[in-house]
């Protein structure tokens, strides 16, 4: 029988979010649903453990180096369900958030492609309800911390459910017939902004994004500096800049094909000055010693070289990834 929802969720060999996320899932969904978990480079003993416990789960084993769109896209590709869930593994919900949803989509017009919940901290803040349309001016201020999702707005922060413009990764509720349609998520991009891309994608087609403030799921989000920052953050920043310098034309896949130059130029400058000065600021921090503030500062003056060296390059945003990847792995086995 098919299931009204497919779920997908990707996890990076971090079963200390996920399975809370899945025990959360189980105990607050009542609608027909069916799971499937992308485990991305798990270990042995995590994968077993994953299978074990939730012997429900349908594990699709990603053991190459891929980013979000990708590895979302290994499961998108098998579903059943009429709705599908995309919901990172750092969140967990206290309530039946995926019910609530798919009774919203029922109750709204066909044209309407996706909605998502009020996305929340643990801390009770707001992250995101609703996102308004981005732009390469937009990109600017966000990259100063300028950007306020939780300020209300046409789209974002109304009273129940409303119509928005755009999507957030961590979790939404798509019609899977449109989202097929669509070609999932566009795999030019590795570490974002591909839930922006879709949602704007929708948008051009012609159909309708919604969010409902009533609907709560928590994300922690975690904000911590990882080693692989130095990877993750150039590879961002090449494909904002691939999105924000060619909006007129965005479609999956979006490629580089039709780039308008002058705005790349433009926003890549910006960038790659920005950059410049932080690198500068780490010249007189300590990145020599072994203490967490030394590691840490390692990590972003690291980053801030890589995002320079990403920003004027021809390589797509994988291609970034998977060298800087491997070569902060081979650092890190040799130090």
């Amino acid at each position: 029988m098919r299931p009204e929802v497919s779920i997908v969720i990707v996890s990076m060999n971090n079963t200390a979010c996920l399975f809370p996320c899945l025990d959360s899932i189980r105990a607050y969904t009542s609608v027909s649903y069916e799971t499937y978990v992308v485990a991305y480079m798990f270990t042995a003993d995590n994968l077993s453990l994953l299978k074990e416990r939730y012997p429900w789960v349908m594990v699709i084993e990603s053991n190459e180096l891929r980013g979000f769109a990708e590895n979302n896209n290994l499961a998108l590709k098998e579903i059943q369900g009429e709705f599908c869930f995309i919901v990172n593994d750092d969140t967990f919900m206290d309530e039946p958030v995926i019910d609530s949803l798919v009774a919203d989509m029922k109750s709204l017009p066909e044209d309407v492609a996706a909605v998502s919940p009020n996305i929340v901290y643990p801390d009770g803040r707001v992250q995101t309800c609703g996102r308004g349309p981005w732009s390469a001016w937009k990109y600017i201020r966000h990259y100063l911390h300028l950007v306020d999702e939780t300020r209300k707005t046409r789209w974002t922060m109304q009273e129940g459910l409303f119509r928005t413009y755009t999507l957030n990764g961590a979790c939404f509720l798509a019609r899977t017939g449109i989202f097929r349609e669509a070609g999932w998520f566009d795999e030019t991009y590795t570490f974002t902004p591909e839930d922006i891309a879709l949602g704007m994608l929708l948008n051009k087609r012609g159909y309708k994004v919604y969010a409902d403030s009533r609907i709560r799921i928590t994300h922690i989000a975690n904000a911590t500096a990882s080693r692989i920052e130095a990877a993750i953050k150039p590879t961002r920043v090449r494909g904002s800049l691939i999105l924000y310098s060619n909006l007129q034309a965005i479609d999956n896949p979006q490629g580089t094909e039709g780039i308008n130059r002058a705005k790349y130029l433009a926003l890549g400058a910006f960038i790659w000055c920005y950059e410049a000065l932080r690198g500068l600021k780490y010249i007189f921090c300590d990145c020599s010693g072994t203490t967490d503030r030394s590691r840490r500062n390692r990590i972003m003056r690291d980053t801030a070289a890589n995002v320079r060296r990403s920003i004027f390059t021809s390589k797509m945003p994988k291609e970034i990834f998977t060298e800087l990847y491997l070569k902060i792995s081979r650092t890190s086995s040799e130090a």
